[in-house]
């Protein structure tokens, strides 16, 4: 059983996401996990569950924080995605990686820490698409899924696979309450 920790965006850009991926008969992705920011990845998310002590921990004493969705860009030709700003995404995963220590193969495995991109995926071709088919997302996603939203990050989401490549929502983590 595998976790990882993500962002989502409010509800109705969720919608609007799913309903755009949805375009695409053979985009497995949907199958797979709703539309998200990974924050953490798997790497040291053990059973156990002994590192979600550490992740609130983390969480309370980080203030909410904007993230801004933006254009659509590809890792290579085979995924996908939007970009994300936020001047303090990085800094939270990285709190997150140093609370939660994975090994440096995990780190290195999983993008972490200096290789970490933060995007959202809208399809990749290890879930069904094609490179022309991705490619014509990327320019669908360009007027479809504008204006692209800045939202305000109040929780992160951990995500359990519940069997193999299929993810639900475990639990909602608060960042640090503000008055």
């Amino acid at each position: 059983m595998q976790y990882f920790i993500g962002i989502v965006a409010p509800d109705e850009y969720m919608e609007r996401t799913i309903k755009f991926q949805h375009q695409w008969g053979n985009n497995a992705l949907t199958n797979v996990v709703e539309p998200h920011i990974t924050i953490k990845a798997q790497g040291g998310l053990t059973s156990d569950k002994d590192w979600l002590i550490q992740v609130m921990k983390v969480c309370e004493d980080f203030p909410p924080f904007e993230v801004s969705l933006h254009k659509p860009k590809f890792f290579g030709k085979s995924v996908l995605f939007l970009s994300v700003e936020s001047t303090e995404i990085h800094n939270l995963h990285n709190k997150l990686v140093q609370a939660i220590s994975p090994s440096e193969d995990l780190i290195k495995k999983y993008l972490e820490l200096e290789n970490f991109v933060p995007h959202l995926t809208l399809g990749q071709s290890n879930y069904g698409l094609t490179v022309e088919e991705l490619d014509e997302m990327a320019k669908k996603a360009e007027n479809e899924l504008i204006p692209y939203p800045t939202f305000m990050v109040n929780f992160l989401r951990v995500y359990q696979e519940i069997e193999p490549n299929k993810y639900i929502k475990y639990i909602d983590i608060p960042l640090k309450y503000q008055s």
